[in-house]
């Protein structure tokens, strides 16, 4: 049995966070071999997230950012169970860094990116590590991407909401900004009526229907009153049609043009706690 030292169980505690307690117990379990150590920890990560699966994660840090090129950006979600975490420099820092993780390897999944390599171990293992370090449980759980010829990216309320956008050619920072804050008050569901779902077209339909015939009209003027309903929806909901919030009089489309008369939005992504 190799003898536990106090500064062996401060080293344990310094690289990887967890208890002092836990750390002395890692240790005697692994008679003394730190690699041992470390994985005993993670497997203890691991089988607190497991008892702790029914919490829920609506806390956490969302944070978006783009690629030094300006030409792709992220958003990562990392949920905790409370605004207390949320909160804490340390776990700010450390989503901060599978960002930074992800937009040097053009990671585009959240795959890739819990198996990619951070300090020594994988992204899901240091997620462990947090969950082992803080005893709740902590989730990447929120993961985008975007490209384009720029991309803006947007953080809002205190890294309550993150917005990406992309356009089909460079942008000055303001313009970008404008459109993602649009997004991110707004929440627009598409970039214009070609990109909203049919499902979702279908049901907006069917609820003016019978709304409609509620009204006691018939079902042929129901259809007719309908697909003006519908364009009223395209108008509120997505974002090129969307009044622009800085200038009701224009659309956001009309706002683009007014920069420069061929720019538009090719890609959006709105991400927010809960």
């Amino acid at each position: 049995m190799a003898t536990i030292t106090a500064a062996d169980v401060n080293k344990l505690r310094q690289q990887t966070g967890a208890g002092m307690m836990d750390c002395r117990k890692a240790l005697v379990e692994s008679d003394g071999d730190f690699e041992q150590a470390v994985d005993y920890l993670r497997k203890k990560g691991q089988k607190v997230a497991a008892l702790r699966s029914d919490r829920e994660t609506k806390e956490g840090v969302i944070i978006a950012k783009t690629a030094a090129d300006g030409k792709s950006g992220v958003i990562v979600g990392l949920g905790c169970e409370t605004d207390f975490v949320a909160k804490n420099e340390d776990f700010v820092k450390f989503a901060q860094s599978i960002v930074d993780l992800a937009l040097a390897n053009n990671i585009t999944t959240v795959e890739a990116l819990s198996a990619a390599p951070l300090d020594g171990a994988t992204v899901a293992d240091k997620v462990n590590d947090q969950v082992a370090k803080i005893g709740e449980k902590i989730t990447l759980n929120k993961f985008e991407y975007v490209t384009g010829e720029a991309v803006t990216a947007y953080i809002h309320g205190n890294y309550r909401m993150g917005v990406l956008v992309g356009f089909n050619q460079p942008v000055a920072e303001e313009v970008g900004k404008d459109v993602a804050m649009q997004i991110a008050a707004m929440n627009p569901v598409a970039i214009d009526a070609s990109g909203v779902s049919e499902e979702t077209i279908a049901r907006e339909k069917e609820i003016a229907i019978e709304q409609i015939k509620a009204e006691g009209k018939t079902a042929e003027m129901a259809e007719k009153i309908a697909a003006g309903k519908l364009n009223k929806f395209f108008k509120e909901s997505t974002l090129l049609q969307q009044a622009f919030v800085k200038d009701n009089n224009k659309s956001v489309a009309d706002y683009l043009k007014s920069v420069n008369a061929g720019l538009t939005v090719t890609a959006f992504k709105r991400v927010a706690l809960g």
